[in-house]
């Protein structure tokens, strides 16, 4: 499980305004890196914060979980936010201040490249990712989760061109469905799983909350129900599944070719991603306690 991952996008704080205001860590591709670590895989994780209290404290977050911070994430600008605003089902609506510049990282030793949300989209960062996910494509396996922010990647087919250049580099993909609605208007599930694996993706997934998740692979489409838990908040519960269905991948190489064991895979991530919405802000799970309620 020492496998070495290398995440890139953005990390920031999330302040959470509800009864009270929280400051948590945050930032999709940060979330995945540290769900990824908590699994008990060796991670790098490449982003953009700043040297102020905010940047310490996701240094120390991510550091914390296992994560190795490249020396390359530091900036001079001040670290990024995103204030979110919980719903009354327990989702959330983001306004976010964002820095995104980073250089082409090293690909050496790397197995697996993972990045998505923000990051594929705002410049000057976003033609970066793409340029290292193309990079990482054929020699390391290539993940992403588009996470789509409508009021930061700008117009949609001009979104929906710079999504189709990262999942052409991709082996999996998973989106929710909601990025499949705002991606693929008018179109069913089914239909965005085959128009995004026309693309060259191995296996496409996307989430439904508390329908499951439905996938097409190697057998065809699999649909995988969601567990049954309380719901404390949403956040961060994307960023888990993704996390866990990487993990997957690096234990299991024949995740991509088996329909066991991306049904397996699927199964597991529901797990991971229900422990996280039992309780507060991106809190992924360490694999002992997925394995004990899997």
């Amino acid at each position: 499980m020492d496998t070495r991952a290398l995440v890139i996008g953005e990390a920031l704080i999330d302040i959470v305004e509800g009864a009270e205001v929280r400051e948590l860590v945050g930032g999709s591709p940060a979330n995945v890196a540290v769900g990824l670590a908590r699994q008990g895989h060796d991670v790098q994780l490449l982003t953009r914060i700043g040297r102020d209290p905010r940047g310490e404290r996701i240094a120390e977050h991510v550091a914390s979980a296992g994560v190795a911070l490249t020396a390359a994430s530091w900036g001079a600008a001040a670290t990024s936010t995103a204030r979110a605003r919980l719903q009354a089902d327990g989702s959330a609506e983001y306004e976010f201040d964002i820095d995104w510049t980073v250089p082409e990282p090293g690909l050496d030793g790397i197995a697996l490249v993972h990045s998505g949300s923000i990051a594929l989209f705002l410049e000057p960062g976003g033609g970066t990712v793409i340029d290292t996910l193309q990079r990482a494509s054929g020699s390391a396996l290539v993940t992403v989760d588009p996470n789509i922010r409508p009021a930061l990647v700008g117009e949609r087919g001009a979104a929906l061109d710079r999504f189709v250049l990262a999942a052409r580099a991709a082996d999996l993909v998973k989106l929710s469905d909601e990025d499949a609605a705002w991606l693929y208007p008018g179109l069913l599930p089914e239909q965005v799983l085959s128009e995004i694996a026309t693309q060259g993706p191995r296996v496409v997934v996307i989430t439904r909350g508390g329908e499951g998740a439905i996938a097409l692979g190697p057998a065809g489409v699999v649909e995988v129900p969601a567990i049954s838990v309380e719901v404390v908040d949403t956040i961060g519960a994307g960023d888990a599944y993704m996390a866990s269905l990487i993990s997957s991948m690096l234990d299991d190489a024949e995740l991509l070719a088996s329909p066991v064991s991306l049904e397996r895979a699927l199964r597991r991530a529901a797990v991971t991603a229900g422990i996280t919405v039992s309780r507060a802000g991106a809190n992924p799970p360490r694999r002992a306690e997925v394995d004990a309620a899997f």
